[in-house]
């Protein structure tokens, strides 16, 4: 079996609504679902820490899910966790003041969701990780908070995970 957990951003919770309706998809694949609480955390090391600790007890390949922040701190603990997987949007790779912060890419099937109009994370942020290791990147029209394209990104999720699992 496949257990999915979810990072969420720094301003979100562990059940916002972008997380609820991914939740919903991965259930309907057949895999067991958790998001992490990182509310009161704001350093993202922490974060990734934590993830590892919470992630040390699942005996199951794991697929690991980040928003914003979640996406950075997905990817810094995808390696120690054995992740087999990265689905990451809006992930706040080379933040201006923190670039030697971004994790190098975990050599796992990655994809990245970035919305055009983004004025937070530079979409410019993903395409230049997507081109360092070749992950799959889907640009679509949405703001950094992608909940307008929670529908496209379900799809795009799907695919990965039905071809991850075959």
């Amino acid at each position: 079996m496949t257990t999915v957990i979810f990072s969420h951003g720094q301003e979100s919770g562990p059940w916002g609504t972008k997380i609820r309706a991914m939740a919903e998809q991965v259930k309907e694949l057949g895999c067991s679902v958790d998001s992490i609480d990182y509310q009161g955390i704001a350093d993202p090391t922490e974060r990734a820490e934590k993830c590892v600790r919470e992630c040390a007890g699942i005996d199951d390949q794991i697929v690991l899910i980040g928003s914003s922040m979640g996406g950075h701190v997905a990817t810094a603990a995808a390696g120690q966790v054995g992740a087999v997987g990265l689905f990451v949007l809006a992930p706040a790779y080379f933040m201006e003041g923190y670039e030697d912060l971004t994790p190098e890419p975990p050599a796992i099937p990655i994809t990245i969701v970035h919305g055009w109009h983004d004025d937070i994370v530079p979409v410019e942020n993903s395409i230049r990780y997507a081109r360092s290791c070749s992950a799959t990147l889907h640009l679509v029209d949405g703001d950094h908070r992608l909940t307008a394209s929670i529908d496209e990104i379900n799809g795009y999720l799907h695919q990965f995970l039905t071809k991850l699992m075959s």
